[in-house]
């Protein structure tokens, strides 16, 4: 969807975390088993986009990108969030991924993904609007922010509208 080409494209790659105000898009790429987490704020038109690729929170002491991990980079998108004058209570969040794209028997890493997403969310009391999540096809998101449009696609499928956030005037 070219909702406005003048925008400025951030790819979040997995383990990332990026936000940006209305000159932002933010595209997920690929995403198999790992989750994407869009997250909006629509009254001071702010969003952020995490590509968690592991569930639960970064081993202590570990050299690896604590954001890869979906507990620390839930609290790095909000912390993005919050810098930019969002405020928790008008944050709606997308959910996308968490398939099982190898097609293994007992792979379980997505569901995981999905649970500890999921869980940390409710934890938070941060509100889920809508959700692409499981099965075996791989998807991708891209979220453009002015408009507050969260697009996706599964498998070979043309890009389609996930969710479209209530802008506050």
């Amino acid at each position: 969807m070219d909702e406005n080409p003048a925008k400025i494209m951030q790819y979040v790659t997995t383990g990332e975390v990026h936000s940006g105000g209305i000159e932002t898009i933010l595209n997920s790429g690929a995403i198999g088993s790992c989750i994407v987490i869009t997250a909006f704020d629509s009254q001071v038109k702010v969003g952020a986009m995490a590509h968690v690729i592991l569930p639960g929170k970064s081993p202590q002491n570990s050299n690896s990108v604590s954001t890869r991990y979906a507990a620390d980079a839930v609290e790095e998108l909000l912390n993005q969030l919050f810098k930019q004058g969002a405020k928790k209570e008008n944050i709606e969040i997308c959910l996308v991924g968490g398939a099982n794209v190898l097609k293994r028997e007992n792979d379980s890493i997505g569901k995981d993904n999905i649970a500890s997403v999921e869980k940390l969310l409710k934890e938070l009391n941060l509100k889920v609007c809508t959700k692409s999540i499981g099965g075996t096809e791989r998807r991708t998101t891209l979220f453009y922010i002015e408009p507050g449009s969260v697009y996706f696609t599964q498998g070979g499928s043309k890009e389609k509208l996930l969710w479209k956030y209530e802008i506050q005037i």
